[in-house]
């Protein structure tokens, strides 16, 4: 059998009719297939109900496996409901290939930080994508990211970060009510998965290279500090490139290196997170290497809206002949009507290029995906896991 998807969402804040009837329209999509995933999102009235609503999709779908997260606005379909209210369901049937676990992370405190615990442990090769729900003040996101790739490399990495956070502080949901965990994983095998990350952030000025840097902290850039290469860079800027910038201080860099020219989808993008005026270091909420290539980029509707539709038909291209069972997405809430001017721009994007599917997710706090084939945790961000048939 092939991998099924149905989706269902209701705006209503009743667990009985609202909660039954989404979780009825994701049965209905299935086709008689059986749910071995079932995938939540809560928003509004129904984080302080998180026990009723899992107790309901878990009634009609009974799924193999139950996950979700609190929201603090819904994508359901070709729509973006960014102040949310209801729930959406997104279900999934794997087959008979096909197989999926869910794991937790925790972490507890040691000394000198944080351990993590609760990557899983399998064969190399055996897990096709992984579906992450992470809780940021609880999880260091970038090490815990670093840790996959170590332990499941080459695996994509596709979810968010709840962006509600419910009174009792449990963003995350499992099985039957809040989960303690730090981090809910969806970890998939037979499974064929297409991730996309389109950051919407466009370069500009010169290319520099990191000359000396480690951690977070770039200490030269092109040879210079990298405060004052910086500078000259923004003072070499003109018309509008100069003025988006004064909404805020971006800079990208390059996760592969040595190709003949980087584009927008070649870069990390990061805001800077603090500069030292003695040193002339700045820092930036990514690792950084010597010999690494960064440059300013500014955040732009227009430049979103084709890195958007372009990471899309290539998408699209990629599956040759086969067909697409559904998609999950992540969209950040920095975007939506503030960035674009219009309502449902990363939705109905998604359905032209790709579409009709059943799609659903969440308006997230930020996201998770990979660029350049290493995961990373981004905002301003749309980000997509696309389920082959």
């Amino acid at each position: 059998m092939p991998v099924v998807v149905g989706t269902g969402f209701s705006a209503s804040s009743d667990v009985v009719t609202g909660v039954d009837g989404a979780a009825r329209e994701a049965l209905d999509g299935l086709g008689g297939a059986p749910c071995d995933v079932a995938v939540v999102f809560v928003a509004g009235e129904l984080v302080t109900q998180p026990e009723a609503v899992l107790g309901r999709v878990r009634g009609v779908l009974d799924p193999g496996e139950l996950v979700g997260a609190t929201a603090g606005g819904l994508v359901a379909g070709g729509r973006e409901y960014e102040q949310g209210e209801g729930v959406v369901v997104w279900a999934i049937s794997l087959g008979e290939d096909a197989a999926a676990e869910v794991f937790e992370l925790h972490t507890t405190e040691v000394e000198g930080g944080l351990a993590l615990s609760g990557i899983p442990a399998v064969e190399i090769g055996t897990t096709s994508a992984v579906l992450l729900l992470a809780d940021t003040s609880r999880l260091p996101i970038e090490p815990t990211l670093q840790a996959f790739e170590e332990h499941l490399p080459g695996v994509p990495i596709v979810g968010g970060v709840p962006s509600l956070v419910p009174p009792d502080g449990r963003p995350l949901l499992r099985d039957v009510g809040p989960s303690e965990a730090a981090a809910l994983g969806v970890r998939f095998e037979g499974v064929e998965v297409l991730p996309l990350v389109s950051q919407g952030a466009r370069p500009i000025g010169p290319e520099l290279a990191v000359t000396a840097g480690e951690g977070g902290i770039i200490h030269q850039l092109a040879g210079r500090p990298a405060i004052d290469a910086l500078r000259d860079a923004i003072d070499g800027l003109t018309g509008e490139d100069r003025e988006q910038i004064r909404h805020g201080l971006l800079l990208g860099l390059v996760v592969q290196t040595g190709q003949p020219e980087y584009g927008s989808g070649d870069f990390v993008v990061r805001g800077l997170a603090g500069a030292d005026p003695e040193t002339g270091a700045v820092a930036i909420g990514a690792p950084v290497t010597v010999g690494q290539i960064a440059r300013l980029h500014v955040r732009d509707p227009a430049s979103a809206t084709a890195e958007l539709e372009e990471a899309l038909r290539i998408r699209r291209a990629a599956t040759g002949s086969g067909d697409i069972a559904g998609a999950l997405a992540f969209t950040c809430n920095g975007r939506g009507q503030d960035m674009f001017g219009v309502e449902d721009h990363d939705a109905a994007i998604i359905q032209r290029e790709l579409g009709p599917l059943p799609l659903a997710g969440m308006i997230a706090a930020g996201e998770i995906g990979p660029v350049g084939g290493h995961a990373f945790a981004h905002g301003f961000t749309a980000t997509l896991a696309v389920f082959l048939a």
